[in-house]
């Protein structure tokens, strides 16, 4: 399966989970190193956008991945509690996150955008022992249209 990153360029190389396990996140808490991915470009890019500051426009990088099909976990929204969408997110997801990072079954976490619930995010688990398999395709500048600002 393709997925798709968009992160500023001085952090392009870093595909080991770095920032996440520095700052923890929706889905991780800190000291687990995971890399959050989208199921197509405008989502991955929808939730840069959440996380920039509106007057800083940094160079940014789209990220190409491939990770295995056979190697997805998929959490639905049923399962999700009500406030899932929150921001701040409550700690159930990270903690259902980081259930899933220990059990080490699979090397991905599809869960819902808290943008648009019909979307999809990848959550890679970058301590899995297979994570290997996941392949960089391809990595571009990624042109922001400054009327995302606003």
């Amino acid at each position: 399966m393709i997925v798709y990153r968009i992160t500023g360029k001085k952090h392009a190389g870093d595909l080991a989970g770095t920032g996440a396990a520095v700052y923890g996140g929706r889905w991780n808490k800190k000291g687990t190193p995971v890399l959050y991915t989208g199921e197509n470009i405008e989502i991955a890019l929808l939730e840069t956008i959440v996380h920039v500051p509106p007057l800083l426009v940094p160079d940014l990088v789209l990220l190409t991945l491939e990770i295995p099909d056979h190697s997805i976990t998929g959490i639905e929204l049923s399962r999700l509690p009500k406030n899932w969408a929150a921001y701040p997110a409550p700690t159930i997801l990270s903690e259902m996150a980081e259930a899933w990072v220990k059990e080490g079954k699979t090397i991905a976490l599809k869960v819902p955008s808290c943008i648009i619930h019909s979307s999809h995010n990848f959550i890679l688990n970058c301590n899995h022992p297979d994570y290997s398999q996941v392949k960089l395709i391809e990595q571009q500048d990624f042109v922001f249209d400054i009327r995302l600002r606003k």
